[in-house]
């Protein structure tokens, strides 16, 4: 049987003011990539987050970004290799505290924003992170763009991956995402990001912003939690999956 797992960026808020649909949504998706500090999350929320998808039954995955608060990680920034070594390797490990201490289990690592688009295109970096996800923990998955160098780098190291596509966001020619600058850059039509689902999961393709058929590997799907109905959407697709005969599931580790 066909099967997607359904991940969430979560845990992107700070102190006593939660995400407010972050409880709600590990109800319908499978993963969930909790902020490490960096470009969001802070320890209060980070052991909240934690917790709940423990509760739920939700695999749990680090979310490092850029030391970049004011931009929530989502502004390019000159970093060398090294650097991106070190700032994954750090927000990993802070992460995994809370999951130790709750008797959780790590199962996997999700770049965020700009650190996970620079890595997509850029060998070096993609590499880097790849390096820290192994020194950290081999066993641990790492989520990446689908087709992109982190996967490239993760195969070379002997990381499994996760291709990942996106239900909200637009694509490229080349099968990379459109930039967020773009303002083409984002699917805001429900239907619209559901019949784009629907062809990755079931057809390994997508349809790129000039018309090109894009062949991709869609093994988890990114629902984002910001957007103007996230909990809603989140049922809808998980329903449509199911309805198609899509099994649910995280990747096995």
């Amino acid at each position: 049987m066909q099967s997607i797992d359904l991940n969430c960026d979560m845990g992107e808020a700070f102190g006593n003011y939660p995400m407010p649909n972050d409880d709600t949504l590990m109800d319908y998706i499978t993963s969930a990539n909790i902020a490490c500090g960096f470009h969001a999350g802070d320890p209060e929320v980070m052991q909240h987050t934690v917790n709940m998808a423990i509760k739920k039954g939700v695999a749990i995955g680090a979310h490092p970004g850029l030391p970049d608060l004011q931009g929530f990680g989502r502004r390019d920034m000159k970093i060398t290799a090294n650097e991106a070594y070190q700032i994954t390797l750090y927000q990993i490990g802070a992460l995994y505290g809370f999951v130790k201490a709750a008797n959780g289990k790590l199962h996997h690592v999700k770049a965020h924003g700009a650190l996970y688009n620079m890595a997509a295109k850029d060998a070096a970096l993609a590499k880097a992170i790849v390096e820290a996800v192994h020194d950290f923990d081999s066993s641990l998955i790492l989520y990446a763009l689908a087709g992109s160098e982190m996967v490239i780098a993760a195969k070379k190291t002997g990381i499994t991956t996760a291709s990942e596509v996106f239900a909200d966001r637009t694509y490229q020619d080349d099968g990379t995402l459109t930039a967020r600058a773009q303002s083409n850059a984002l699917i805001t039509d429900e239907g619209q990001s559901i019949d784009q689902v629907m062809m990755m999961v079931k057809q390994q393709r997508v349809i790129s912003v000039n018309s090109k058929t894009v062949p991709l590997k869609a093994e988890t799907l990114c629902l984002h939690g910001d957007g103007a109905h996230p909990v809603d959407f989140a049922k809808k697709i998980r329903e449509k999956l199911k309805a198609e005969g899509i099994n649910i599931k995280a990747p096995a580790q």
